[in-house]
C-alpha cells in the first residue's frame, strides 16, 4: 500500500515536472526578455508581469482574457506606460480572441499574441 502511494506521488511530481515550463511564468519570461522588459515589477499591491519603456503588461492564457483587460488598464495607469496585453494562446482559432480583440480597440489596448 505504502510502495502504491509512493509510486503515484512520485509519477504526479514528474508529470507537474514536465508541464512546468508551460505556465504563464514561462511565457511571460522569454516574452518580457524579448522587448528588454521589467518581469514581475512590483508597484503598490500589484506586480506587474512586463514593464517596457512604453507598456505595462499582463500576461495570461486565453481563457483569462477579461481579466487581463483590467489588469492592463490598472498597471498603465499606475505606471503612467500605455496599456497591453500578452496573451498566450492553443491555436489560431480561438473562442475568446475575437472578444478580447474587440475590447482592446475599444480601449486602446496593445495585444501582443503568443502560442502555447
Amino acid at each position: 500500500m505504502v510502495e502504491t502511494r509512493l509510486k503515484l506521488l512520485l509519477f504526479i511530481l514528474l508529470v507537474s515536472s514536465l508541464q512546468a515550463k508551460y505556465k504563464e511564468k514561462y511565457y511571460q519570461t522569454i516574452f518580457c526578455n524579448k522587448l528588454n522588459g521589467i518581469i514581475e515589477y512590483k508597484i503598490k499591491d500589484v506586480r506587474i508581469d512586463c514593464l517596457t519603456d512604453t507598456y505595462a503588461i499582463e500576461s495570461d492564457f486565453a481563457k483569462k482574457w477579461a481579466e487581463s483587460i483590467g489588469q492592463s488598464l490598472y498597471y498603465a495607469h499606475l505606471t503612467g506606460k500605455k496599456p497591453a496585453i500578452h496573451i498566450i494562446l492553443k491555436d489560431k482559432k480561438n473562442k475568446h480572441l475575437d472578444k478580447l480583440l474587440e475590447m482592446a480597440d475599444k480601449y486602446d489596448i496593445k495585444v501582443f499574441i503568443d502560442y502555447e
